[in-house]
């Protein structure tokens, strides 16, 4: 038999013990970290309506100062607070100073070049109502450094290392401070 058969033959026999080996060893990670935890599903609203573009504003403010540097983590809870009544066809739908909670779905972190740091909030869940009928996130964006950063790299061009020292200027960290209103949507129809 020729030897590149043979090494082929050996090479696809060890590939496929190889598969199957790190297969064994994800379902035993899986079965020992994950088994006889309860994870919570995301809400999932399979009924929209997206030809009715009707909305009420809702708005919100945290109820502590966050930032996107600081003890922050995704999946954590974080409590809003109605700052006004929302009234829908003559019926209260969100009373004042109503206590909301939302979950950190995505932190992402400031990069380089002035690109800012975003933290996404989720699965707002007011009493009363379904969540969604709200709008599915908000996002909160910290200073974007970029629209100075890029016109001074390529002024700095002209000197080749110089402009490549710009690249370590960092975007702002998203914060979001109680005073601040947090607007979302309220979707009747959906």
């Amino acid at each position: 038999m020729n030897k590149k058969v043979i090494f082929l033959i050996l090479f696809l026999i060890y590939f496929n013990l190889n598969i199957q080996a790190k297969a064994i060893i994800q379902d035993d990670f899986v079965n020992t970290t994950l088994k006889n935890k309860n994870i919570e599903k995301p809400y999932v609203h399979n009924n929209y309506n997206y030809e009715d573009t009707k909305r009420v504003p809702v708005r919100l403010s945290v109820i502590a100062d966050i930032n996107s540097e600081k003890d922050l983590t995704e999946g954590q809870t974080v409590v809003f607070r109605s700052l006004q009544d929302v009234w829908h066809k003559g019926r209260k739908i969100i009373a004042k100073d109503e206590l909301v909670n939302a979950r950190v779905e995505t932190i992402i972190s400031s990069g380089m070049n002035g690109i800012p740091a975003s933290i996404i909030f989720s699965d707002f869940k007011f009493k009363n109502v379904d969540e969604g009928q709200f709008s599915d996130t908000y996002e909160k964006y910290g200073q974007d450094r970029s629209l100075w950063v890029y016109p001074l790299k390529w002024a700095l061009t002209i000197l080749p290392p110089t402009g490549s020292l710009t690249n370590f200027i960092k975007g702002g960290h998203a914060k979001l401070k109680s005073d601040e209103v947090v607007e979302i949507y309220y979707y009747p129809n959906w």
